[in-house]
């Protein structure tokens, strides 16, 4: 699990990452070019009917600041507290999402929300692109975010003093400017259905950057969210979770099987 740093990171302008506490996953498999648009259905107060039977097509936005995916009266909640930089988080996205959407969210058994939490402050910039699009492509970019992973992490290992000296003195929105363009975030949502001047509005948004520090507050707060990934399940937070090894007992648990 990567220690929280939080987006004083970006705030203060510090440059200098700490990797090595994530760990890693080896090979993740490489991103697709095109996004498959996850049907986005508004629940309201009335019953809603999975798409096809596959409760992954329903994806709305949280008043908390997440994207939840699934069936809004599934027997159990999981929520994911996660950074797009964080190597547990990747791993866990390759090995464990697939079951966890094929086996439970898909059934209507589980729904699964994924709250970002800024951890390393070029996240910002990928949190506020992977955000751009709204529910409508937040879980296949996140997706192929975490796929592409080990080539943002490979360009953080060595990181020019320009980019960092470049860094000094820029606000949050500025800073998540210069991260995305250097680690090619902004032509990596344009390939996946954000254009270029979509993209530039998003990373200029102090509303999002500020609400994006509200949530992961409240999250600290409620949760005492101190690193990723985090797993809350039904509202109680699954300690010693960070994989899917460990997190699928609390699912079976919580479902009482």
């Amino acid at each position: 699990m990567q220690t929280n740093r939080t987006l004083l990171l970006a705030a203060a302008g510090l440059a200098a990452l700490t990797l090595a506490g994530c760990g890693g996953s080896g090979n993740k498999a490489s991103s697709e070019n095109a996004v498959a648009t996850n049907a986005v259905v508004n629940t309201g107060t009335g019953a809603v009917t999975a798409p096809n039977g596959d409760w992954t097509q329903v994806v709305v936005e949280t008043p908390e600041g997440g994207y939840r995916m699934g069936n809004p009266n599934a027997p159990v909640k999981l929520i994911e507290y996660g950074s797009r930089t964080c190597p547990h988080c990747g791993h866990f996205a390759e090995e464990g999402e697939p079951e966890l959407k094929k086996n439970y969210v898909a059934t209507g058994k589980v729904s699964y929300e994924f709250r970002d939490f800024a951890i390393h402050a070029p996240d910002v910039a990928a949190i506020l692109l992977g955000q751009c699009n709204g529910a409508q492509t937040f879980f296949p970019i996140l997706e192929q975010m975490f796929a592409n992973q080990d080539n943002v992490l490979s360009k953080l290992e060595n990181i020019p003093t320009s980019v960092i000296d470049s860094l000094k003195g820029k606000s949050v929105n500025e800073q998540a400017k210069i991260w995305a363009d250097y680690l090619g975030y902004t032509d990596f949502v344009g390939q996946r259905g954000v254009p270029q001047a979509k993209a530039e509005q998003c990373l200029s948004n102090k509303a999002a950057v500020d609400a994006l520090a509200k949530h992961m507050e409240e999250g600290q707060q409620k949760y005492n969210i101190t690193g990723t990934p985090a797993f809350i399940v039904n509202g109680n937070v699954v300690t010693n979770a960070y994989d899917w090894k460990t997190l699928e007992p609390a699912l079976k648990s919580a479902l009482g099987s």
